[in-house]
């Protein structure tokens, strides 16, 4: 299979998918439910490496390959995955619009071998759309772990359609599905099935039919056409109107038609409302049977194993504690495991930022030049790049691991009746969990949910949830003022519990702040979503490092390098252009002393925390050289070092708890608000998401210094 790959960032939701075709190209369409290796599919036949996730909804936009198979050219596009076509979701509105009315010349369906009788209704509506269909049962080699065979041919004879079996993730039956694929698209397979419904609706269905077939465009289903009218969707009959060019109910014929057909029904007891719940029930009918003849569990019990499982990770019990223990076991790996190369990379830049000072002094450079380049820039950089390096390495990775494994969605689940009571979507859970490693990619998680007003919510309430570059300071500070007297490693656990209660409390604050959301400024009733769970699965240990390092790490700490730089410069300048006898460092923070010990810091933290705005990871550095009064960041050896600098500045455990709630909720970094103006095209939804948490965390402090200075 010769290919060449391209990817294009379509988005069929709001603009429409235009596939620039060329003489003898096809385009086929990837279609399939959630978490069944669609993209998967995709990836391998155009040699793309897209990323896919395992949870509902990870494919929001449409991406686009290309291969060849035969000397033909193919245009695949790999839309976003769907329980159904009937709309439900912003995902299920791209894919069906697609199938109608983006004219592939094909469309692929691909199924899991080991709950086909679930995907198989999807199968069914396709069909009823367009005939030139090719069903891609993946994922065999799950199948045969879990003694699953499945009938092909009989399938097929079932389907009327070509029938191909495959695992994605090893190549094998791809070639084979390139074949049919190719005589699909070249009109080697022209009979399907159709699903009979009742008389009444096929009677209703044929009446309207002989109206509209010369009237509408040879591409646009006529039988299928006819049913839409019947089962009205305003959504998809505008989208039908546009592609045909026509009115359907500007037409005295057709909608006298419609008219006639829903009386008809409305005397055998039909109701309009009900068709769509008819005809739906009648494809499940078909797929069971279908399912029930061509599929074979040498051991019916094959999926006991994962519910067991689930009956403990989702139970009301002891599903929320143990993802709760679960995320302390997280954080006490992270902790444990980043601290050494922390220090280690920290030593070495440092060094190397000497051996460049030195190198400017040999050429004789000016004091100012080594101020801005190494003592600003670098310094900055050097620290930003030692805190958040290791910590990011073992997260991303045991995030991902989490991911891979179906876990995720449990957790979705067991959060779903939390944002439920909170008028918020149960998808927004899944939203803060991408916030732990950054709260830009968080914000751009938010895309899966449908409700735009449940999707502003899950943005602004996001930064509620630690980022990886407010981790650092909240780790040191609780390790210094919460745990230090414990022994090595029961300090690391004892910092992982303590971290632990402080994300529960930031959850516990966003479930706040969403149902405050929703009963002011964003007030709605909670909408529903369909969640799959998928069945547990070994994670690709090799895959998931790769991804988690170069999709996730890298382009993290990138972007956090990218903003670091010119704060350091920034930094610098403040802490060495003096006015009278201080820096501006310091006359700035003297200006905020009153109104921060108000909250329980001090003039020095604020100012640090405002600082830090383009990134989090430098608060610490920058409390050390105010405190220091130093004009440059500095390396402190050890916590020890720095605790014993704090409290000679006056902190205290209040002062510690303090710094922990504001770091926890402020302002969003400049990045996440980038983020959030390009994801809600709003200026004041940008602001209000900058607000919440601020606000939210001066009311907290405030709370908490004032009635902590009682028991100081």
């Amino acid at each position: 299979m010769g290919l060449t790959a391209k990817s294009t960032g379509l988005n069929a939701i709001d603009s429409g998918i235009n596939i620039n075709r060329r003489g003898g190209e096809y385009v086929v369409a990837i279609a399939g439910n959630p978490n069944v290796g669609k993209s998967t599919v995709f990836n391998a036949l155009t040699g793309m490496n897209q990323h896919t996730g395992n949870w509902p909804g990870k494919t929001v936009s449409v991406a686009q390959g290309e291969y060849t198979h035969k000397e033909q050219r193919f245009i695949l596009v790999d839309i976003p995955g769907a329980y159904s076509l009937l709309a439900n979701s912003a995902e299920e509105a791209a894919a069906r619009d697609f199938i109608c009315f983006g004219e592939p010349d094909a469309v692929v369906v691909v199924c899991d071998a080991s709950v086909l009788e679930r995907n198989l209704g999807l199968v069914l509506q396709v069909l009823e759309i367009n005939s030139k269909v090719v069903v891609c049962v993946n994922l065999l080699d799950e199948a045969e772990k879990k003694h699953i065979k499945i009938d092909f041919a009989k399938l097929e004879e079932k389907l009327g359609i070509p029938v191909v079996g495959c695992t994605a993730r090893s190549g094998a039956g791809l070639d084979k599905l390139a074949d049919r694929i190719h005589e699909v698209c070249n009109g080697l397979h022209t009979d399907n099935i159709i699903i009979n419904y009742p008389n009444s609706i096929e009677n209703a269905v044929l009446s309207v039919q002989e109206v509209i077939s010369d009237k509408i465009p040879d591409k646009l289903n006529s039988r299928w056409t006819a049913l839409k009218l019947l089962d009205y969707n305003e959504q998809l009959y505008k989208s039908m109107c546009d592609y045909a060019g026509y009115e359907f109910s500007a037409d005295s014929s057709v909608q006298q038609a419609v008219d006639k057909a829903i009386s008809s029904l409305a005397e055998e007891g039909i109701k309009r409302e009900e068709i769509s719940e008819i005809v739906t029930s009648c494809s499940i009918r078909f797929a069971e049977k279908t399912a029930k003849e061509c599929v074979t569990f040498e051991k019916p019990d094959y999926y006991e194993r994962d519910r067991k499982i689930d009956k403990i990770l989702t139970s009301k019990v002891f599903g929320v504690p143990i993802m709760i223990a679960l995320l302390g076991v997280v954080f006490w790996l992270t902790i444990a495991g980043a601290n050494y190369p922390s220090k280690l990379i920290s030593s070495g830049l440092f060094w190397l930022g000497d051996r460049m000072t030195d190198g400017l002094n040999v050429l004789h450079a000016p004091e100012w030049l080594n101020g801005v380049l190494v003592l600003g820039i670098y310094r900055v950089l050097a620290w930003v790049v030692s805190v958040m390096l290791p910590p990011m390495a073992i997260f991303f990775p045991l995030f991902t691991l989490l991911e891979d494994s179906g876990y995720l969605p449990r957790i979705a689940f067991n959060l779903d009746k939390h944002f439920k009571k909170a008028r918020a979507c149960g998808k927004q859970s899944l939203c803060m969990c991408m916030g732990f490693g950054c709260n830009a990619a968080g914000v751009t998680g938010c895309r899966i949910i449908d409700s735009p007003r449940e999707r502003l919510i899950a943005v602004i309430t996001n930064s509620f949830v630690p980022c990886n570059g407010r981790f650092p300071t909240i780790i040191a500070i609780i390790s210094m003022f919460f745990v230090g007297s414990a022994a090595g490693f029961f300090q690391s656990i004892l910092s992982a519990v303590f971290l632990t209660a402080v994300i529960v409390f930031g959850v516990a604050v966003t479930f706040l702040m969403s149902r405050l959301l929703s009963a002011t400024i964003l007030k709605g009733i909670p909408s529903s979503f369909t969640l799959e769970l998928p069945p547990y699965r070994m994670p690709q240990i090799g895959k998931v490092i790769v991804r988690s390092v170069f999709d996730r790490t890298v382009f993290v700490l990138g972007r956090a390098c990218a903003v670091a730089a010119p704060c350091g410069l920034v930094i610098w300048l403040l802490a060495n252009i003096t006015v009278g006898d201080a820096s501006l460092l310091s006359h700035c923070s003297e200006f905020l002393d009153p109104f921060a010990r108000f909250i329980g810091l001090d003039g020095v933290i604020l100012l640090a925390f405002i600082l830090g705005f383009p990134a989090n990871e430098i608060v610490v550095p920058i409390i050390i050289m105010a405190y220091m009064a130093e004009g440059s960041i500095l390396e402190l050896e050890s916590l020890s070092q720095l605790k014993a600098l704090l409290t000679d500045n006056g902190w205290t455990w209040l002062t510690a708890l303090c710094t922990i709630l504001f770091s926890l909720m402020h302002w969003p970094c400049s990045t996440t608000c980038l983020t959030i103006k390009k994801e809600t095209q709003s200026l004041k939804w940008t602001l209000v998401s900058f607000l919440a948490p601020t606000v939210t965390g001066i009311a907290v402090c405030a709370v908490t210094a004032n009635i902590g200075r009682l028991f100081v």
